[in-house]
């Protein structure tokens, strides 16, 4: 039987500045079973959408055990269509419910004219976009009562009209929203080897006190006519090269939540928590450094 909105009991009500892993369906069982030594848990905000079932239940009773980040994939915040009322007040009625420590999104878009892509597409790093993206953001929070974090996309193209670097776009709309930055370290390295930037250059250029969580995965390769593309799949541990580009962050922003995200190809739940550990353990090591 389903649990009754509010009925169960909260777990820790702050996410610790530690790793943890993002929580899906195929894990539930062996998450409650083995109740993984793992700081935290994010999930993907629309799939609790629902007014009851499974995922509801499952997310109740793993609730009590671990602190929770929701991360939405669907708000479609950078589009030019009205923002979606129905989606915030489902996101709202999600928050108050579970009570997450934090709560994100993407800079990106994902519909036009009402009809949404299963993507999470690029915008144009222009003022007018920069304007647009910083006033949708500060609607969403005034809906729902809170700051948001927003996360740095991975991209395989690039706008002829952007004119300004993506670290800058994503600082001042920080600034002007007063939104926080989710940084996606495999995004970062993803993006910069596709567009040729610099990857510790955008770190440097992310002011510290911006950054609330990190967010860790794994790229696949395509290959074709004597080129290659990495692609944000989620799909494979993350690659040494992040984890170096990890340990920059962390000398960088200090001890601030990390998150293994893997969405496709889903190993072992054991895997999950080891790649969690390594993480754990480079935070660790550079906190030893630093003292």
């Amino acid at each position: 039987m389903s649990t009754k909105p509010g009925a169960s009991r909260l777990g820790p009500s702050s996410i610790p500045a530690r790793a943890g892993i993002g929580l899906r369906a195929d894990h539930y069982d062996a998450v409650l079973e083995t109740l993984p030594p793992v700081g935290w848990l994010e999930v993907h905000s629309e799939n609790y959408f629902g007014a009851g079932g499974k995922p509801l239940d499952y997310l109740e009773r793993i609730r009590a055990h671990y602190a929770l980040s929701l991360h939405g994939v669907g708000l479609s915040i950078g589009s030019t269509d009205p923002l979606n009322q129905r989606h915030l007040a489902k996101l709202k009625g999600l928050i108050q419910r579970f009570e997450p420590t934090l709560v994100s999104e993407h800079l990106s878009w994902s519909s036009v004219g009402g009809r949404y892509l299963n993507d999470l597409l690029p915008l144009p790093y222009t003022e007018d976009a920069l304007d647009h993206f910083s006033k949708r953001v500060v609607q969403v929070q005034d809906a729902l009562g809170r700051q948001i974090l927003i996360e740095n996309p991975s991209s395989y193209l690039q706008y002829a009209a952007s004119a300004i670097p993506e670290w800058e776009f994503l600082t001042v709309l920080a600034e002007r929203s007063g939104c926080g930055v989710l940084l996606d370290v495999n995004n970062i390295y993803v993006s910069a080897r596709n567009h040729g930037f610099d990857a510790s250059a955008y770190l440097r250029a992310i002011p510290r006190h911006l950054v609330r969580e990190i967010h860790l995965a794994g790229f696949t390769v395509n290959r074709f006519a004597g080129s290659e593309i990495l692609i944000d799949t989620h799909s494979r541990p993350v690659d040494p090269a992040v984890w170096v580009l990890y340990r920059q962050a962390v000398a960088r922003f200090g001890a601030i939540p990390a998150l293994v995200e893997w969405d496709t190809d889903l190993p072992e739940l054991a895997v999950l928590v080891a790649e969690a550990e390594h993480a754990d353990a480079i935070l660790e090591e550079c906190h030893v450094q630093a003292a």
